[in-house]
């Protein structure tokens, strides 16, 4: 299988980023919901397999079920990503729910909390 040298593929890793963020505000699953943000995109080295990272401001509950309505889609997802990146194939993707947002949050409210005392 053909490998990507480690700089090709942070770019197409960024170029799939960019896409995805545009392609998942057009999915009308009413579990995509909130603000959704991709944290990482984990492009596998001979690009079978694109691991996505997602968050949700509105905490992990919504960044699961958003996941769920995303992996339901994930077909869909990846013919239109197909369309846009040329790849010699298209990587299958898994979206995983991440709830780093929610936990930096938390982190900067406790270092808030201890500048009041």
């Amino acid at each position: 299988a053909a490998r990507l040298p480690s700089f090709r593929l942070d770019r197409t890793s960024e170029d799939i980023k960019r896409e995805l963020t545009d392609i998942m505000r057009t999915l009308k699953d009413p579990r995509i919901n909130g603000l959704l943000s991709i944290l990482k995109v984990d492009l596998s080295k001979d690009l079978s397999l694109c691991r996505v990272y997602i968050s949700s401001l509105d905490g992990i509950d919504a960044a699961v079920s958003s996941v769920k309505g995303l992996n339901s889609a994930a077909g869909y997802v990846r013919r239109e990503l197909g369309q846009r990146i040329k790849l010699r194939r298209s990587p299958q993707i898994q979206f995983i729910a991440d709830d780093s947002i929610e936990h930096s949050a938390h982190i900067n409210q406790i270092i808030n909390d201890l500048h009041k005392d």
